[in-house]
């Protein structure tokens, strides 16, 4: 491969890696994804490619859609909830994160909304939603007519459908109310993250069976609650709390000697907590974990 060949390829990775993550909801699979274009389009006859961007759109797409393919075996055999990778987006990693809609695009919330629909029904509304692709542009990437598209994409858009607002609060009311969570953590102030907390509140914790972590769903105030007075006795000493963006929203990033050990992510209702999604597999947070050894958090 010519280095003009590679740097081309390398102006198109961001995007590439940006799409492979929304399509798996893992940073470290779609780095995979990525290399496996690269390879592809090391042997490629360029001649032949016109588009580079398109024709590499089309290939990540494909190889994501093989994975998620045996990921979602794997998933039905993971212990405890699955949850997607968290990835720090202050640094762009991600793409741009400048509107509401972007943001939404890279959301935990809607991330784990994703996971309920089939691998092209997924592939169609992530290049239609967060790529702007036509229909036509569509129907090239995954040999599909535009009809079929049109159909796939309704309904992914019915199936990701949920009756929550999942982001009722600005940007800046978000911050404060995470930071707030934190800094009840931080005292273990049982009263104060009670008030943070919806009345119906659910908490995911996605240990892997790697780490100690709920292994179903925590619902209630009280219940969550009365779970984070026996953990933050237990296992916090020594833990730093901080409030960083993942996820292109302010999350909870729990860390210790350097080392990345829990991201939290929220759903907020009504000005108040209505969901919390904790990743602690270490395996899931070896991409995070890279990042925020260069990264400091926000306060």
């Amino acid at each position: 491969m010519t280095s003009g060949t590679a740097e081309e390829f390398t102006a198109h990775r961001p995007r590439m890696f940006g799409l492979a993550y929304r399509l798996l909801g893992s940073a470290e699979e779609a780095q995979d994804a990525v290399q496996d274009a690269y390879l592809r389009w090391s042997s490629a006859d360029r001649a032949a490619i016109e588009h580079p961007g398109a024709w590499l759109a089309r290939v990540v797409t494909n190889l994501c859609l093989n994975r998620l393919t045996s990921a979602r075996v794997q998933r039905e055999q993971y212990v405890g909830p699955w949850l997607p990778e968290p990835v720090f987006t202050q640094d762009g990693s991600l793409g741009p994160l400048e509107s509401a809609e972007q943001r939404d695009m890279v959301s935990t919330a809607l991330l784990v909304l994703l996971e309920r629909l089939t691998p092209t029904e997924r592939a169609v509304y992530v290049l239609r939603e967060a790529f702007g692709y036509s229909y036509r542009d569509i129907a090239g990437v995954l040999d599909l007519t535009e009809s079929n598209c049109r159909q796939l994409y309704r309904r992914a858009v019915q199936r990701v459908a949920t009756p929550e607002v999942r982001f009722t609060a600005g940007g800046k009311h978000q911050h404060e109310l995470v930071k707030s969570f934190v800094m009840a953590a931080r005292e273990d102030d049982l009263a104060g993250l009670e008030k943070l907390l919806a009345k119906d509140v659910t908490w995911w914790s996605d240990g892997g069976g790697k780490v100690t972590a709920a292994r179903r769903p925590l619902v209630g105030r009280e219940t969550v609650v009365r779970f984070l007075g026996g953990g933050v006795q237990r296992f916090a000493g020594g833990w730093n709390f901080a409030v960083a963006e993942v996820n292109g929203a302010p999350a909870l990033v729990v860390h210790a000697a350097k080392q990345l050990i829990a991201v939290a992510s929220f759903e907020l209702r009504d000005g108040v907590i209505a969901q919390v999604r904790v990743v602690m597999n270490p395996d899931k947070l070896a991409f995070a974990g890279q990042q925020f050894a260069a990264t400091a958090p926000m306060g």
